[in-house]
């Protein structure tokens, strides 16, 4: 080994001689899991036996055989559970009432370690696919007869040994198969389980929330992020990918784009963002319940001397602790704005609704022209987007094809702080990037619409 790592001894061999060290290794390191496993099943199995203060977990200052594990090997907490649990399927026991020594509960799985065709994550794997339980003996054996092969390389289809991944799908059939029951018990312990909590807003002003989804509600999520985060988002484009009448000979002055520096969310972040899309799209379709005699709708009270000049702070019902202005103003720009005027003694004087959301109509024009998110190299499609007042509404912009732009969520609310910029030049949207992307740092026309891009091309040929 200190040879093949240390003295970089692997560098001078070829490819197939790499490989054959590989497969090597990964002999050696299943025939020290095997030992592992039964080290841990004699320590479960004589723990079993004794008195709490007499126990080794007890004696060695452990709560449990998972820390006792954890130390003695230096390895993660979840791989000494993986271990922990490997021990628990293969563990042969003695009868109390006999002697006799017993069937582990997997004892083609234990054979199969013994003969080092599989490890901790092949064993975990099998077992994990029939916790449920409701499987009778004849059936796991049977079945535990099956994956063994599978893992060893002598299943009836006669395909090569088996990867963990592969058993644990082999396993998951099987157990489908033999449970009588199917999903229900398990469906019906998740229905109790279930739940969601929005909780209070913490000291980082971020609101925590928890709770545990249903499988099917999940995936739903999952799905709704999947379109919002399309993958294909790979960082901002090289200049001149997506715009229109640039000019000659400046694509070759400008430096290559920084893909690191045009995306810098975390995938967790990105999900964030796309939640509240989803959020904000099924509050706008007309398709929830009634809330108050009308739709779903997030109020925002801020005082419009606050709103002009950019200073103070803005409230969410409900909430004891203000958001800022800029929260605010991304709302209103994305929603209508109500204006109340209140007396000194705090009488409603007036009350009037302000003409300030673009409709559909203009959308559909406004979707036409622009495709999609403005930003160069988002991806979020102009369903998914909201139309930006580029002359604010509060100022007195219009709410007009030539001074409403598209613009995904995370965009739209860091626009003043993200280094883009949006203008309209002869109601078409021009943009502005970081010297990162532009070191020129130019207003350029910018579309995402494939009928418009086509047009461009069709006038410089």
């Amino acid at each position: 080994m200190a040879a093949a790592f240390a003295g970089d001894g692997l560098r001078a061999c070829d490819d197939a001689e790499v490989l054959t060290a590989l497969a090597a290794a990964s002999r050696i390191q299943r025939g020290a899991e095997a030992i592992m496993i039964e080290a841990v099943a004699q320590v479960r199995e004589r723990d079993d036996v004794r008195a709490h203060a007499d126990r080794t977990t007890t004696r060695y200052g452990c709560r449990n055989i998972g820390e006792l594990v954890q130390r003695a090997t230096r390895m993660s907490g979840r791989r000494a559970a993986d271990v922990t649990a490997a021990a628990g399927a293969v563990q042969r026991s003695v009868a109390a009432s006999s002697g006799e020594l017993l069937p582990a509960a997997f004892p083609g799985m234990r054979d199969a370690l013994a003969g080092v065709y599989v490890g901790v994550d092949a064993v975990v794997a099998v077992a994990s696919a029939f916790r449920r339980g409701g499987v009778g003996r004849a059936g796991m054996l049977a079945a535990d007869e099956e994956l063994a092969a599978a893992a060893c390389g002598d299943a009836p289809d006669a395909a090569g040994p088996a990867s963990a991944d592969e058993l644990r799908g082999l396993a998951q059939v099987w157990a489908a198969y033999l449970d009588p029951d199917g999903a229900e018990p398990e469906e019906t312990r998740a229905l109790r389980k279930r739940g969601f909590t929005v909780g209070r807003r913490d000291t980082d002003g971020l609101v925590p929330v928890r709770g545990h989804l249903l499988p099917e509600v999940a995936a739903q999520l999952q799905l709704g992020f999947d379109s919002v985060l399309n993958p294909r988002a790979d960082g901002a484009p090289a200049m001149g990918q997506c715009f229109g009448e640039v000019s000659a000979g400046s694509d070759d002055e400008l430096p290559a784009t920084s893909q690191a520096a045009a995306e810098s969310r975390t995938r967790t972040q990105k999900q964030h963002d796309a939640l509240a899309v989803l959020l904000i799209a099924a509050a706008s379709s007309g398709e929830l319940p009634l809330l108050g005699g009308a739709a779903p709708t997030l109020v925002v009270s801020v005082r419009e001397e606050d709103l002009t000049t950019g200073r103070g702070y803005a409230h969410l019902p409900g909430d004891d602790e203000p958001i800022s202005i800029t929260a605010a103003r991304h709302i209103a720009c994305a929603g209508g704005v109500q204006r109340v005027v209140l007396g000194e003694n705090g009488r409603i004087v007036s009350l009037a609704t302000l003409d300030r959301v673009f409709n559909h109509h203009q959308r559909r024009a406004i979707t036409l022209r622009d495709g999609g998110c403005l930003i160069p190299g988002c991806q979020v499609p102009p369903q998914w987007c909201e139309i930006h007042h580029v002359e604010e509404y509060s100022r007195g912009g219009p709410t007009h094809t030539d001074n409403g732009v598209l613009l995904c969520w995370f965009h739209h609310r860091t626009l003043e702080t993200g280094g883009w910029q949006v203008c309209m030049v002869g109601g078409v949207p021009y943009v502005k990037g970081p010297y990162w992307w532009d070191a020129e740092v130019r207003w350029r026309p910018a579309t995402k619409s494939a009928t418009r891009r086509r047009d461009l091309i069709a006038m410089r040929t």
